[in-house]
Protein backbone atom coordinates (compact mmCIF):
# COMPACT_ATOMS: atom_id res chain seq x y z
CA UNK A 1 0.00 0.00 0.00
CA UNK A 2 1.44 3.37 -1.04
CA UNK A 3 1.80 6.03 1.60
CA UNK A 4 0.13 9.35 1.02
CA UNK A 5 2.21 11.81 -0.99
CA UNK A 6 3.11 15.12 0.50
CA UNK A 7 4.03 18.28 -1.39
CA UNK A 8 7.69 18.94 -2.15
CA UNK A 9 9.53 20.77 0.61
CA UNK A 10 13.01 21.76 1.79
CA UNK A 11 15.87 20.10 -0.04
CA UNK A 12 13.50 18.52 -2.57
CA UNK A 13 12.38 22.00 -3.65
CA UNK A 14 15.97 23.22 -3.82
CA UNK A 15 17.09 20.39 -6.11
CA UNK A 16 13.81 20.29 -8.04
CA UNK A 17 12.88 16.62 -8.22
CA UNK A 18 9.45 15.01 -7.89
CA UNK A 19 8.51 11.80 -6.08
CA UNK A 20 6.26 10.29 -8.76
CA UNK A 21 5.52 6.85 -7.32
CA UNK A 22 5.71 5.07 -3.97
CA UNK A 23 4.70 1.50 -3.26
CA UNK A 24 5.60 -1.37 -0.97
CA UNK A 25 9.41 -1.42 -1.03
CA UNK A 26 9.58 0.77 -4.15
CA UNK A 27 9.81 4.41 -5.18
CA UNK A 28 10.34 6.46 -8.32
CA UNK A 29 11.59 10.04 -8.37
CA UNK A 30 12.24 12.20 -11.41
CA UNK A 31 14.19 15.32 -12.24
CA UNK A 32 14.19 17.48 -15.34
CA UNK A 33 17.83 18.47 -15.86
CA UNK A 34 18.40 22.22 -15.69
CA UNK A 35 21.52 24.35 -15.99
CA UNK A 36 21.72 24.56 -12.17
CA UNK A 37 22.30 20.76 -12.05
CA UNK A 38 25.40 20.86 -14.29
CA UNK A 39 29.03 20.90 -13.22
CA UNK A 40 31.60 23.15 -14.97
CA UNK A 41 32.01 20.48 -17.68
CA UNK A 42 28.33 20.66 -18.70
CA UNK A 43 27.48 17.28 -17.14
CA UNK A 44 24.97 16.65 -14.33
CA UNK A 45 26.85 16.92 -11.03
CA UNK A 46 27.37 13.55 -9.34
CA UNK A 47 25.78 14.92 -6.16
CA UNK A 48 22.48 15.34 -8.01
CA UNK A 49 22.49 11.66 -9.00
CA UNK A 50 23.49 10.70 -5.44
CA UNK A 51 20.64 12.82 -4.06
CA UNK A 52 18.09 11.09 -6.29
CA UNK A 53 19.32 7.65 -5.19
CA UNK A 54 19.46 8.55 -1.48
CA UNK A 55 16.04 10.19 -1.47
CA UNK A 56 14.48 7.44 -3.58
CA UNK A 57 15.88 4.79 -1.26
CA UNK A 58 14.59 6.69 1.77
CA UNK A 59 11.08 6.74 0.29
CA UNK A 60 11.25 3.01 -0.44
CA UNK A 61 12.43 2.35 3.13
CA UNK A 62 9.57 4.34 4.66
CA UNK A 63 7.09 2.16 2.78
CA UNK A 64 8.23 -0.90 4.77
CA UNK A 65 8.67 0.70 8.21
CA UNK A 66 6.28 0.47 11.12
CA UNK A 67 4.65 3.73 12.32
CA UNK A 68 7.04 3.90 15.31
CA UNK A 69 10.17 3.55 13.12
CA UNK A 70 12.26 5.93 11.07
CA UNK A 71 15.52 5.50 9.16
CA UNK A 72 18.92 6.98 8.42
CA UNK A 73 21.38 6.30 5.63
CA UNK A 74 24.34 4.25 6.86
CA UNK A 75 26.16 4.11 3.53
CA UNK A 76 25.44 4.54 -0.15
CA UNK A 77 27.65 3.64 -3.09
CA UNK A 78 26.98 5.07 -6.54
CA UNK A 79 28.53 3.72 -9.73
CA UNK A 80 28.36 6.40 -12.42
CA UNK A 81 27.96 4.65 -15.76
CA UNK A 82 27.15 7.34 -18.33
CA UNK A 83 27.29 11.14 -18.25
CA UNK A 84 24.05 13.11 -18.44
CA UNK A 85 23.91 16.52 -20.09
CA UNK A 86 20.18 17.08 -20.59
CA UNK A 87 16.78 15.42 -20.39
CA UNK A 88 14.88 13.76 -17.59
CA UNK A 89 16.47 11.57 -14.91
CA UNK A 90 14.31 8.79 -13.50
CA UNK A 91 15.45 6.99 -10.34
CA UNK A 92 13.77 3.72 -9.35
CA UNK A 93 14.64 2.33 -5.92
CA UNK A 94 13.82 -1.09 -4.46
CA UNK A 95 14.22 -2.77 -1.10
CA UNK A 96 16.38 -5.88 -1.47
CA UNK A 97 16.39 -6.94 2.19
CA UNK A 98 14.48 -5.75 5.25
CA UNK A 99 16.09 -6.87 8.49
CA UNK A 100 15.22 -5.84 12.05
CA UNK A 101 17.87 -3.12 12.16
CA UNK A 102 19.17 -2.73 8.61
CA UNK A 103 17.55 -2.37 5.18
CA UNK A 104 19.50 -2.89 1.94
CA UNK A 105 18.34 -1.24 -1.28
CA UNK A 106 19.32 -0.63 -4.87
CA UNK A 107 18.58 2.22 -7.25
CA UNK A 108 18.88 2.66 -10.99
CA UNK A 109 19.09 6.15 -12.44
CA UNK A 110 18.16 6.39 -16.11
CA UNK A 111 18.24 9.14 -18.70
CA UNK A 112 15.68 7.93 -21.20
CA UNK A 113 16.60 4.34 -22.08
CA UNK A 114 20.20 4.88 -21.01
CA UNK A 115 21.45 3.65 -17.62
CA UNK A 116 23.29 6.59 -16.03
CA UNK A 117 24.06 5.12 -12.58
CA UNK A 118 23.47 2.20 -10.20
CA UNK A 119 23.48 2.58 -6.44
CA UNK A 120 23.51 0.23 -3.46
CA UNK A 121 22.57 1.56 -0.05
CA UNK A 122 22.22 0.47 3.55
CA UNK A 123 19.79 2.19 5.91
CA UNK A 124 19.45 1.87 9.68
CA UNK A 125 16.03 1.20 11.19
CA UNK A 126 15.53 3.54 14.15
CA UNK A 127 12.82 3.24 16.80
CA UNK A 128 11.26 6.67 17.31
CA UNK A 129 11.07 7.64 20.95
CA UNK A 130 8.50 10.34 20.15
CA UNK A 131 6.28 7.99 18.11
CA UNK A 132 6.43 10.51 15.23
CA UNK A 133 5.94 9.82 11.58
CA UNK A 134 8.32 10.21 8.67
CA UNK A 135 8.58 13.96 9.22
CA UNK A 136 9.30 13.53 12.95
CA UNK A 137 6.00 15.06 14.10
Amino acid sequence: MAKESRPPMGFQLLVGFDMTERGEGFSRCELEVEEKHLNPHGVVHGGVVYTLADTGMGAAVYSVLEPHESCATIELKVVYIAPVRAGRLVCESRVLHRGRRVIVLESEVRNGDRLAAKALGTFAVIANSNQGGEDGQ
